[in-house]
This record gives C-alpha cells, sequence and structure tokens, in this order.
C-alpha cells in the first residue's frame, strides 16, 4: 500500500466508526447492521456479566444492541483513534470513548456516563471496512442523578 492508501483506509475506518455511533444513537437498527462483518465479535462482558455480553453474529450483534438501547435515550462519542493497518484488508484500532445513556422513568433506571475505550477489529468485507470485533472496556461509569 502506498502512503496515500493507507491514509484513505485509515480514514475510511474513522468514517465507519462515525456510522457506528451515528446509528445507534439515532436507532437505525436496519442500518446499523451494515457497520458489522458478517461474522463480527461483541463483547461487553465487563457491563453484562461473565454470562452475557458476549455475541457473535451480525443480526445477533444489532439485537443486543437494541435490547440493550432502544428505550434509552443515547449519546456517544469516540475520540483520539489509534488505528494500524495489518494488512491490506485488514487492520485494529483503539478509541477513547464516551457515552450517555438514559432511560425513561418508567425503565425503572436512571443512566449513566461512561467513559473508556473501544478496543476494534476491522476488515474489508464486500468491497468495504467493517467491524470484525469490538471490545468495550470502561474505565468510569457515573449514574445520572
Amino acid at each position: 500500500m502506498t502512503p496515500a492508501e493507507e491514509l484513505l483506509a485509515i480514514e475510511k475506518i474513522k468514517q465507519l466508526k462515525a456510522r457506528y455511533f451515528r446509528l445507534m444513537d439515532t436507532k437505525r437498527w436496519d442500518e446499523l447492521g451494515s457497520v458489522f462483518a458478517a461474522a463480527a465479535e461483541l463483547d461487553v462482558r465487563q457491563d453484562a456479566g461473565q454470562d452475557a455480553g458476549h455475541v457473535r453474529g451480525r443480526e445477533r450483534i444489532v439485537d443486543a444492541i437494541r435490547s440493550a438501547v432502544d428505550a434509552a435515550r443515547t449519546v456517544h462519542h469516540g475520540h483520539m483513534p489509534e488505528i494500524e493497518l495489518s494488512g491490506p484488508d485488514s487492520a485494529r484500532g483503539t478509541w477513547s470513548m464516551y457515552d450517555y445513556v438514559e432511560w425513561p422513568a418508567e425503565a425503572g433506571r436512571r443512566g449513566f456516563h461512561g467513559f473508556g475505550h473501544y478496543e476494534e477489529t476491522y476488515r474489508i468485507e464486500d468491497g468495504a471496512w467493517r467491524i470484525a470485533t469490538l471490545r468495550l472496556t470502561r474505565i468510569r461509569r457515573d449514574p445520572l442523578s
């Protein structure tokens, strides 16, 4: 890959992650699947517990995310990406993150401000960059008052 091709690939991965955040926050579940590889893996066990929070497959990931936050108002931000190309069609990245999650009062839980990191791998599938693995780890979670 030329340096220009490397920069273009990194920019496409940044746009992919921005699309992930936007589609999740706007509850566009039918489109959210497009950011994941068909056999993608999601690992949010730190949030969900050891028996839950590890999901495989694009449709199951979208269903898990929808189930977790569909009733909530959410705002997700990804910052300071560290993206490294590991091959012409593969990469890995780490994103600092902040999220705001607030459920309606009738849901029985209030919400939180979260801080942590997304650790991901990416690959080209069907001609586009997709998230192959996503692991969310939190450094801090502050309840809404």
